[in-house]
């Protein structure tokens, strides 16, 4: 059984990553296909996959007509136990609708580079990579990100900075799960809004508003891309990358 995963009393949640997609249910069976996760509707009009491991979080894909431009300044880090392993995954991928791509990594790096049937980057990392040696197979979601961006998730969250050097840093859950990085610059131009996003909740106990202004006071802002009337606010971290943040649930 798996169990919902205990949540600091005093910090935000990190509910969900959130993918923009063209065929939510496609791209849902791609990923549980590549993860091994179950999926779930995810009301009113989404499908979600529910972790079978310590991730802590869910994937959420929400129907958008905007067709995908761009590098994705955010994508999967996933594992392997061997060179085997890493080719399986990478089989398994291609069979599922995945495609190898290029986005200038050197012939000597030994990772593999896809994209999914909507064109999201994610890498299958190589066996004994000691940064990712003791997650999951989600190993990290890698971001494209300054140095200051990482301080604000570290201290939104309440994870521990498990990384700080040459301004690239990395935080991960005191519960384990994967890591969330940040590569520092040179960053990626940012054009319109980004395909995937974070979904935070309040603290346990806690309301909205008290957490919109606690984050706009470590560095984030409130905007607006045309949401109209919803129940979540939309905000940019400091590096103007978007993130909503839920009602208390």
């Amino acid at each position: 059984m798996l169990l919902a995963p205990v949540r600091d009393p005093m910090t935000c949640h990190l509910l969900a990553l959130c993918f923009d997609a063209n065929d939510p249910l496609r791209l849902a069976r791609f990923w549980a296909g590549v993860l091994g996760w179950e999926m779930a509707d995810d009301p009113p009009d989404g499908i979600a996959l529910l972790p079978s491991d310590d991730t802590g979080f869910r994937i959420r894909f929400l129907p958008t007509q905007e067709q995908k431009a761009g590098q994705n300044q955010l994508h999967f880090d996933l594992t392997s136990t061997s060179l085997e392993d890493q080719q399986q995954t990478v089989t398994r991928s291609l069979g599922l609708g995945a495609r190898h791509i290029d986005i200038g990594q050197r012939p000597e790096e030994v990772h593999v580079v896809l994209a999914d049937p909507e064109g999201n980057e994610f890498c299958v990392i190589e066996p004994d990579n000691n940064f990712l040696a003791d997650c999951g197979f989600i190993g990290a979601l890698a971001c494209d990100g300054s140095q200051e961006v990482g301080y604000f998730w570290s201290e939104a969250l309440g994870w521990p900075l498990v990384w700080d050097q040459d301004q690239e840093t990395a935080i991960r859950s005191p519960r384990g799960g994967p890591k969330i990085t940040w590569g520092g610059p040179p960053l990626m131009p940012k054009t319109g809004k980004n395909r995937l996003h974070f979904d935070i909740a309040p603290p346990v106990h806690g309301d909205q508003q008290t957490e919109v202004d606690r984050l706009v006071s470590l560095g984030a802002t409130r905007i607006d891309i045309g949401q109209g009337e919803v129940s979540w606010v939309v905000m940019a971290d400091p590096d103007g990358h978007e993130f909503c943040v839920l009602t208390p649930r």
